[in-house]
């Protein structure tokens, strides 16, 4: 359950939280074009037909990612890591951007979002700001109670991660986070590079495998080995048995099969499909997608007035007893305009987008 931090923010709640030949794909190159050099700091995951969504043996399964269906990817460029502090710098450096959680929020845009007739919140809530772990959570009643972790900060952005007086510096390789969906696009769009859709995450993620319930396999013992999440008992004790207590920088874990990194836990990541908890269910029984792109509608039924946009991965704070995201087909819903201290993206490059088609 993800809510935006500016509409809910008067509320106090702010979580953002087969085929395997491919006959009818004959003509889609699964080798990468001789003429195109792999760009740096990306990798190339061929194309492959593979099962998307819940796997039949993974018990932490949720409807949302059921059924499974085969989907049938072309070959693209993702970049081996999340994106980072510098590469972010570099963006903002040269475009002078603002990103969403450093502007003044509209209380006239963003209560086209809600129920008729909500009230406005006072002035000294509506100020740039976005959401930051609470690591002081002291004894939790209810886990269905998310306010209990999750703290409003004013003035928290990408340059101040914790909120005033706290910086990047020195983190230069570590998750760029309070990112919104448009900031994410805006890089994108500078970069020449786009977001993965779903289907393209989950096909990156099983690297060169076609069924698997986590990046690195199927073995749930392995997590700590390979992933940044939480240990102990969320979210009150945190024993980092994994070696960080919270963010990580990247590649602190081993690369998937293909070579790419931290596709579990860290930092949740910005796809480009539209969140709908009842899209896979809609899906025609055993027709294998031609590179699907996702719902045509967001739907959440805990966030229906708003649009809402996939995340995938989890996160430093991901645990069995609450989300359990750290499997390839766990996903998320995300507000456009909503950003946290754990989410952040990568990107992704086709061979046409390099070539300029």
């Amino acid at each position: 359950m993800i809510f935006t931090y500016r509409n809910l923010a008067y509320l106090g709640l702010f979580l953002l939280l087969s085929c395997t030949d491919s006959k009818k794909n004959k003509n889609i190159q699964s080798e990468i074009n001789s003429s195109v050099q792999t760009p740096k700091g990306m990798v190339w995951v061929p194309s492959k037909t593979f099962l998307m969504g819940a796997k039949q043996s993974d018990s932490y399964a949720m409807m949302r990612e059921k059924p499974a269906h085969e989907v049938y990817v072309d070959g693209f460029y993702i970049d081996a890591t999340e994106v980072t502090n510098k590469k972010f710098k570099a963006f903002v450096a040269a475009t002078n951007y603002v990103t969403t959680a450093e502007k003044p929020i509209d209380w006239d845009e963003i209560k086209k979002d809600l129920p008729a007739n909500t009230p406005k919140p006072a002035d000294s809530i509506l100020q740039p700001g976005s959401l930051i772990f609470n690591k002081n959570a002291g004894k939790i009643v209810s886990m269905d109670n998310y306010q209990q972790w999750w703290t409003w900060k004013i003035g928290a952005n990408w340059r101040q991660p914790e909120g005033p007086g706290s910086s990047i510096d020195g983190k230069d390789n570590y998750p760029v986070v309070h990112v919104s969906f448009a900031d994410a696009l805006a890089y994108c769009k500078w970069a020449n590079r786009r977001l993965p859709t779903e289907a393209e995450w989950e096909s990156a993620a099983q690297g060169n495998q076609t069924n698997n319930i986590f990046s690195w396999g199927n073995n749930p013992e392995k997590l700590n080995a390979n992933a940044n999440t939480w240990q102990g008992q969320f979210p009150t004790v945190n024993v980092s048995e994994d070696g960080f207590e919270y963010i990580s920088p990247i590649k602190s874990y081993p690369a998937n099969n293909i070579g790419i990194y931290d596709l579990a836990g860290n930092v949740w990541e910005i796809t480009s499909d539209l969140f709908n908890v009842k899209y896979y269910s809609s899906l025609t029984p055993n027709e294998v997608l031609n590179n699907p792109t996702g719902a045509e509608k967001s739907f959440s039924p805990a966030n229906p007035y708003q649009l809402e946009y996939v995340m995938k991965g989890g996160s430093f704070l991901c645990h069995a007893s609450y989300c359990a995201s750290f499997r390839i087909s766990a996903k998320m819903g995300m507000e456009p305009s909503s950003s946290s201290d754990h989410i952040g993206f990568r990107t992704v490059a086709t061979e046409k987008m390099l070539l300029g088609k």
